[in-house]
């Protein structure tokens, strides 16, 4: 096993985890990176001498990494401190009106109600049991597979439950399906937001995107010393199985030879020969052909409207005053329908945009260790993936900070901002980073009920090349994004068993999500 050599494209989650359980069964693994650090997406942003997160902010199931650290004699425990979340986020609209959700239904139930009303406090029953039955239902026939389709995962579920497979409602949207919970718009709203953790449109997206409120709910856990804490730590894991990683190094090309992927070359001209290539750089690249013409077939082509969302995001350290932040603390918009309106419809940034402020120097209740003293903070809005066209002009970036920063002082938060304390992220950078998507951060928008099944698995057309990552299935977000690493790794160590019959294709210790 040894002598079969991997090269995984990019130091992403998925890729970290492709390249640790490769490592693990012996093979020659190198991992090669064009930014100077592990993470991808899950990135640091230095401010004022101080790390603040500025990618992904929430880790939930948690079990997927447990398993993942099984499966290679490791304990999660044992590398990183976790803590669970009591309040998973704050919510507040510019009327003074304030809800906390929190760890255990019962006490968010009751929140609503108090919130609400009685009836709503019902309905939030109704729909967190109906969130907890989609993630039931989709786990294992269509989350756990690598390439689902709708046939299969008919069969994969069988006759006796079709049923339940029905009672998910793909074919309506979240938000319509939202409508037969709760009467409040304002309930409608927070709950069509874990749309955008897919970066979808809450009008657009299918109602099992509201299995995402389930995976909140399972648990929100704190990483001590931030989310790049994680990446970090599985980087170390793959390098002390072996794995060799090359920060700073761009590849320009995946070389195929008789028809399948047999090196990568860098950017240097250096020429890495592999037996098999995992690519976790957003598959939009292997098709727009930025590695070279031999991959553009590789994968399915994204439409610059099929893309998901973009951001523009503020990484910054200021003091504040006035609302009570806590850990995450969305602040919503006056009218949603507008917002993304603007953004998927107009390709503009939105008039009236929903900001998410973490506020990473805070506990989840929103206990702060140094009062008075800047803490550092990431504030994003949703934006179009636009990056890659001369639409989103400087002029453009700046009044939306100031509409941004406007709206939170409404809501009575005032950010004391330095512009030497402050670096802003906008399509045109995420494009940069993440070449082909236009800035886009999650892949394919999950827009229609055929959405998810578009989404490639981890084998591609072209023999030896795999990929892995937020735009392959089975989709976005940090645990899914480690399911996606896994199955890349369980695929390549198949089609590296069918050529020596010796090898084992199986990993032992198990990742299932179960």
């Amino acid at each position: 096993m040894a002598t079969d050599r991997v090269v995984v494209v990019g130091a992403g989650i998925g890729g970290l985890v492709a390249a640790l359980l490769l490592a693990a069964r012996g093979a020659n693994v190198t991992v090669v990176e064009a930014a100077e650090r592990p993470g991808g997406k899950m990135r640091e942003v230095t401010v004022g001498g101080r790390p603040v997160d500025s990618g992904p902010t929430v880790f939930t199931l948690r079990r997927v990494f447990d398993r993942i650290f099984d499966a290679v004699g490791e304990r999660l425990d044992d590398h990183l401190s976790l803590r669970p979340a009591d309040v998973l986020a704050r919510h507040a609209w510019a009327d003074g009106d304030r809800l906390d959700l929190f760890s255990d239904v019962e006490r968010s139930a009751d929140a609503i109600g108090a919130f609400a009303g009685a009836a709503e406090a019902k309905g939030y029953r109704a729909f967190a049991a109906r969130a907890c039955a989609v993630f039931n239902t989709l786990e294992h026939p269509f989350i756990e597979v690598p390439r689902p389709s709708p046939i299969g995962l008919t069969r994969a579920v069988g006759l006796g439950r079709i049923g339940e497979l029905m009672r998910i409602t793909p074919f309506k949207t979240l938000w319509d399906a939202l409508g037969e919970h709760f009467a409040d718009p304002r309930l409608r709203q927070l709950f069509g937001r874990y749309a955008t953790y897919c970066g979808s449109s809450p009008f657009a997206a299918p109602a099992t995107l509201m299995l995402v409120a389930h995976v909140e709910q399972e648990g929100v856990w704190l990483i001590d010393g931030g989310m790049h804490r994680l990446a970090a730590t599985l980087a170390g894991l793959a390098e002390a199985r072996g794995a060799q990683f090359r920060y700073g190094s761009a590849v320009t090309r995946i070389v195929v030879t008789n028809g399948r992927a047999s090196a990568v070359r860098l950017a240097n001209g250096e020429v890495l020969p592999a037996d098999i290539v995992v690519c976790n750089a957003d598959v939009a690249a292997l098709a727009d052909g930025r590695f070279g013409p031999g991959t553009a077939k590789a994968v399915p082509p994204t439409a610059p409207r099929q893309r998901s969302l973009s951001a523009v995001t503020w990484s910054l350290a200021a003091p504040t005053d006035g609302f009570p932040l806590a850990r995450h603390t969305v602040f919503f918009s006056d009218d949603y329908a507008a917002e993304f309106a603007d953004i998927l419809s107009h390709r503009r940034l939105p008039k009236a945009p929903t900001v998410y402020v973490c506020a990473q120097d805070r506990d989840d209740g929103g206990r702060l260790a140094s009062p008075g003293e800047a803490e550092r903070l990431l504030v994003l809005v949703n934006a179009p993936a636009g990056g890659d066209s001369p639409t989103l002009d400087p002029s453009e970036i700046a009044r939306c900070a100031d509409r941004t920063f406007a709206f939170l002082s409404r809501c009575g938060l005032t950010v004391d901002r330095d512009p030497a304390r402050t670096v802003t992220t906008t399509p045109a950078d995420f494009e940069a980073m993440f070449p082909a998507t236009g800035g886009a951060l999650y892949g394919r928008a999950s827009h229609g009920w055929m959405a998810s099944f578009r989404r490639p698995g981890p084998a591609t057309r072209l023999p030896g090349l795999f990929v892995a990552g937020g735009s392959t299935h089975p989709g976005p977000g940090v645990p899914m994004a480690a399911i996606s690493g896994r199955l890349a790794a369980e695929a390549a160590l198949a089609a590296l068993a069918s050529t020596t019959p010796s090898r084992r294709a199986a990993m032992s210790g198990g990742t299932s999500t179960a």
